[in-house]
């Protein structure tokens, strides 16, 4: 399965119309925040493969349309993408555990076929009360909320995630130092205890080649998806 990874930066190399040509094997698309939703629509629209977003810090025009209430918080979906897009063709991840359908996997330890396991978490922490922004301590309420979807996904599945998708990064992985960029030390809780097969974050503009954008923690892969990455799953 292959994976196209977008996050903070309009990519010319993504914008343009050789778009499907250029990702033709491409299986599922990922949207790690600060994206204008017509750049995730058009990326929609050419691929046409299922493709899950979240909201950053930035462009959140249209943030309170998805969080008209808290009470969906974190429900499981099978998939659901027409209930959670408002018009766009992308499903908004952000605070949901999603079993995608569509997306078979074979399991490594049980051979079986099973849905892809993802959930999605926006925002980054608060550094100047902006909209979508968050203490640890509260972005680690919203994670314990996803508890009660991640162990029926590991009761029925074996295994609670494979991919968590996230604005910010984990605390001392791939963040900075200023208050803006520091990422979240719950999502390195969460590493050591659900174990995601991968991490995909963005937030992190990367200006330089030579940065570290992948780092393997304990079980856990954790990838920078600034601009676009790609993933063999």
């Amino acid at each position: 399965m292959k994976i196209l990874c977008l996050s903070d930066y309009v990519d010319p190399f993504i914008y343009n119309q050789n778009l499907k040509e250029s990702f033709k094997d491409v299986d599922l698309v990922l949207c790690a925040g600060d994206l204008p939703l017509d750049y995730v629509d058009f990326v929609v629209t050419i691929l046409n493969k299922p493709t899950y977003f979240i909201f950053g810090n930035h462009n959140l025009n249209e943030f309170s349309y998805y969080h008209k209430s808290s009470g969906d918080m974190a429900s499981p979906d099978n998939h659901g993408m027409n209930r959670h897009n408002y018009g766009h063709g992308g499903t908004y991840a952000g605070f949901k555990v999603f079993r995608d359908q569509s997306l078979l996997i074979t399991d490594p330890l049980t051979g079986k076929k099973r849905p892809l396991l993802i959930a999605g978490i926006s925002g980054s922490l608060k550094y100047n009360n902006g909209l979508n922004q968050y203490t640890d301590r509260q972005m680690k309420r919203r994670l314990l909320k996803m508890l009660p979807a991640l162990l029926i996904n590991k009761i029925k599945y074996g295994k609670y995630l494979d991919i968590l998708l996230t604005h910010a990064s984990p605390r001392h992985i791939h963040d900075k130092e200023d208050p803006c960029h520091k990422g979240f030390e719950c999502f390195n809780w969460f590493i050591e205890k659900f174990r995601p097969t991968y991490l995909i974050h963005g937030h992190i503009h990367l200006y330089d080649a030579r940065e570290e954008r992948v780092t393997r923690v304990q079980d856990t892969t954790v990838v920078n998806a600034y601009a676009h990455w790609l993933i063999d799953f």
